[in-house]
């Protein structure tokens, strides 16, 4: 018989992937350049007029959270800066790993010790 395994998330430490290049404006909000390359990205660029290069802005709290990604702290260093940072968000934690969760489906981090794909 299969048992489920349970996720952790606030052992995970997530790690940003070193091909994504990002820059900060004045107000400390990011912006995430994210490259399109292969075929299919090549096709649709041409024929479908797709920018190579999408700039994706992220938020007060997603900037704060990109910011903090330093590769050693775990989820729940995390959470505390951002509760610190950010006293009166509600379901800090649950938004957090949600977050973190979509720039891994993204391929923006990984946790650490994965494989890049």
């Amino acid at each position: 018989m299969k048992t489920k395994q349970s996720k952790n998330y606030l052992d995970y430490i997530p790690v940003k992937n070193p091909e994504i290049e990002y820059h900060t404006d004045e107000k400390g909000i990011v912006t995430v350049e994210i490259e399109w390359k292969g075929f299919y990205h090549r096709i649709a660029q041409r024929f479908f007029h797709r920018p190579r290069v999408s700039d994706i802005r992220l938020d007060g709290y997603g900037s704060f959270v990109w910011l903090a990604i330093d590769d050693v702290s775990d989820v729940h260093q995390l959470s505390k800066k951002l509760d610190e940072k950010f006293p009166g968000m509600e379901k800090s934690l649950s938004r957090l790993i949600k977050f973190l969760e979509i720039l891994r489906d993204n391929h923006l981090i990984i946790w650490k010790g994965e494989k890049w794909n």
